[in-house]
Parts: C-alpha cells; sequence; structure tokens
C-alpha cells in the first residue's frame, strides 16, 4: 500500500509528491524544490522515513515542476520519466523560469519516456499512466485504482483547472481530457493536484464551475 507525502516549494507554491510502500521504496513526482532549504526539508524527510527512492517522475515539464529534478538526479542516482511531448517543455523551462528570475540548473541526465496506458511499479504497487493534454502538451495523470488516488499534476484542481494561455496550451483540449480521462473515474477517486488541497473526482463533478 502506497503512503502520500506532499510537499509545497517554490514561489509558485507546487505540490510535489512522494508515494512509499513498506518496504521503503520511494517515487518522488514533480520535485519543485527551487530553495536549498525546501531541497534540505525533502532530502530530511526521505532519511527520516527510512526511503530508498527509485522512480524520478514529471506529470509534465513546465519550471515549477521541474526546478528539483537536476538536484533529485544526483543524490538518488535516478533517470527521468515523463511523456515524450514534455520533451520541449523541458528543455525550455530555462528561458521561462529568466522571465521570471528564477534560475536554476536543468536537468540534464537520461530521459526515459513514458507513454498512456504504461504503468509504474513500484512492488506490488502500480500506477497506470493517463495521458491529459491541454494545459501542456504531454500531461500525465498518475492513477491508483487500488487505492482509488490519482495524481493529477494542472489538469483539475479544487473547483478550478489548470491554465491554458502558457504555450502550447488548449483550453478545450483540457476540458476534454478532463471530462474524458478524470471525471469517468469513480466519485471518490481522491486528486492530489500540482497546487492547492486534494479534492475528490466527485466534488468536482458537483461544485466546479469550469465542468
Amino acid at each position: 500500500m502506497l503512503q502520500i507525502e506532499t510537499f509545497t516549494f517554490n514561489p509558485f507554491q507546487e505540490n510535489a509528491y512522494v508515494l512509499s510502500n513498506e518496504h521503503g521504496e520511494a517515487i518522488i513526482i514533480d520535485p519543485g524544490t527551487y530553495f536549498p532549504a525546501e531541497a534540505q526539508t525533502l532530502k530530511d524527510y526521505i532519511l527520516r522515513a527510512g526511503l530508498q527512492p527509485k522512480v524520478l517522475i514529471n506529470t509534465h515539464c513546465h519550471l515549477d515542476h521541474v526546478f528539483g529534478n537536476q538536484w533529485v538526479s544526483e543524490c538518488y542516482n535516478l533517470e527521468l520519466w515523463m511523456h515524450p511531448n514534455e520533451e520541449e517543455m523541458l528543455v525550455d523551462a530555462n528561458k521561462s523560469s529568466e522571465k521570471y528570475g528564477l534560475p536554476f540548473d536543468n536537468y540534464t541526465g537520461k530521459i526515459n519516456f513514458i507513454q498512456e496506458g504504461e504503468t509504474i511499479q513500484l512492488g506490488e504497487d502500480r500506477l497506470e499512466i493517463i495521458l491529459v493534454p491541454g494545459h501542456s502538451p504531454g500531461s500525465i495523470c498518475l492513477y491508483c485504482k487500488a487505492q482509488n488516488f490519482i495524481i493529477g499534476g494542472d489538469v483539475l484542481f479544487r473547483e478550478s483547472i489548470g491554465r491554458t494561455d502558457l504555450y502550447k496550451g488548449n483550453h478545450e483540449e483540457l476540458l476534454q481530457s478532463i471530462k474524458e480521462k478524470m471525471l469517468i473515474l469513480p466519485t471518490e477517486t481522491v486528486v492530489y493536484p500540482g497546487h492547492g488541497p486534494k479534492t475528490t473526482i466527485g466534488y468536482e463533478k458537483q461544485n466546479n464551475p469550469f465542468l
């Protein structure tokens, strides 16, 4: 069974997640650590919990979700996993960071591509990859059917949705992704978004003004 730990990092208040199992194996999702103190917070938790990070993955590659990729990669000897449609976003993250006055060391290691329908395995636990473009062309969600939760990235928020005014954003495509890929999940499915508090599919069906 997976345990979910949430961290909120960087000036954009991005949610990074560490998922771990009973054997101490862990997945690090969207490490947005920008400041050294944030990296230390994440490192301290992993050490205190006795975890061994096995997977580093991005739901998408906007700068606030990739700030800590290089640090995590070097610290835990991990290669990055992401959808191939996000490669351009990752490469361009430095240009975006300059506009905000937030320079950082971008990821330079090997990239492993993952596709919709494939799974991330951590021991006996499985996370299904769901492609949900619109906020970003290769945005993915990680769905755990056994435990009724989904790591959603910047797709569906509590009473809101991801912004689509960024490069290669598409409002209609985002709405279609949410309706066809997320709202079909059980109503009790817990959504862990890239920003803000967690929610459920059922709550958003009833209360999200964008849907």
